[in-house]
């Protein structure tokens, strides 16, 4: 597979692209040593702060998604690598409050592991903070240990809920509890219809044929397990969406979002028709579905595909998500 990007010396593709992000969204965003994208206007000192971090190469994620009502920082790692632990407590003594901090982290071995070692040593310097593992995939399959399942694009609602509660007030404790009410409610699914290049190696992470898709690919390449032929939308959608409908224990009279995320060359016509058949199953069983997301959030470069994410929303939840919030990548008015 050739890589066809443009791109320049690959030593600064991290560097060069949160240039220019920030760059582009200077009235939102604004870069601090290298690596932390932080708000351009900052939150009140007497609110908790929310934070997250993960590696380069999933734009807009994470750092699209740092602005008003959302994140206070993003902690950015090299391409597909976990930020390092002293970046992420760099950027935990930068936002210590009284109010707290919550760092919302995905469930990969790297950047848990960064994050842990961070968080012991923000406690021992007396910074209040209390972490959130992100973990709503179920390619494992539905009985897999929380701890085994890994975190994919559901981080991005839960910015948005957790940043809402943040931006009234709520205390620390309060925020943990509806940010990880909402984590316990939601599940993910990933389908993969083609390959794509890691940008500074120009290798191939993942290796499909051009007849086939592969539900449960992971965000870099991770097997999944479910290879088959290439199937329609209604199908794709249908397979998807009802072992998400279980997973959530959606049923009857529940209200739901259901998001969208393409990662990277699959056309919004494409999930639009997806999302189409996958709300149309929703409705079918007697469950609200509120206005949702088809976008790319939380990409992996040129590959094909898409990750369907059902959130079983709890009315403070469904109050969150349309709360405002002005970030480059989610504006709600």
């Amino acid at each position: 597979m050739i890589m066809k990007k443009f791109l320049n010396d690959s030593a600064n593709l991290t560097s060069e692209l949160l240039e220019g992000y920030c760059l582009a969204y200077s009235n939102k965003v604004k870069l601090v040593n290298e690596k932390i994208v932080v708000r351009a206007n900052a939150k009140s000192q007497d609110k908790v702060a929310i934070i997250s971090m993960g590696g380069a190469g999933h734009e807009p994620a994470v750092s699209g998604f740092v602005g008003d009502g959302m994140l206070d920082a993003s902690v950015v790692g090299d391409i597909f690598a976990a930020p390092g632990a002293p970046k992420v407590l760099e950027a935990l003594k930068m936002f210590q409050r009284d109010a707290g901090i919550l760092l919302v982290v995905l469930n990969h071995a790297g950047d848990v592991m960064s994050a842990n070692m961070a968080v012991q040593l923000a406690e021992r310097a007396g910074i209040k903070v209390t972490v959130v593992n992100t973990h709503e995939d179920i390619s494992a399959g539905l009985d897999t240990p929380i701890e085994d399942k890994r975190g994919l694009a559901g981080c991005v609602p839960l910015y948005k809920v957790a940043g809402a509660a943040a931006e009234e007030g709520k205390p620390l404790a309060e925020v943990v509890e509806i940010a990880e009410r909402f984590n316990q409610q939601m599940a993910t699914l990933a389908v993969a219809s083609s390959n794509c290049t890691h940008p500074q190696t120009g290798q191939a992470i993942s290796n499909l044929a051009d007849d086939e898709m592969e539900i449960g690919m992971g965000q870099h390449g991770e097997a999944g397990g479910g290879i088959s032929k290439m199937l329609s939308a209604d199908e794709t959608a249908e397979r998807m969406i009802k072992p998400l409908i279980e997973a959530t224990g959606a049923k009857s009279g529940d209200t739901v979002q259901l998001l969208i995320n393409g990662v990277g060359a699959t056309t919004l016509m494409e999930m639009n028709i997806i999302y189409r058949k996958a709300h149309q199953i929703l409705n079918a069983q007697g469950i609200k579905v509120v206005p949702g997301i088809v976008a790319e959030l939380l990409t992996v470069q040129e590959m094909g595909g898409f990750q369907m994410i059902l959130c079983k929303l709890d009315t403070d939840h469904e109050s969150y998500l349309q709360a405002p919030s002005n970030t480059p990548y989610w504006t709600t008015q």
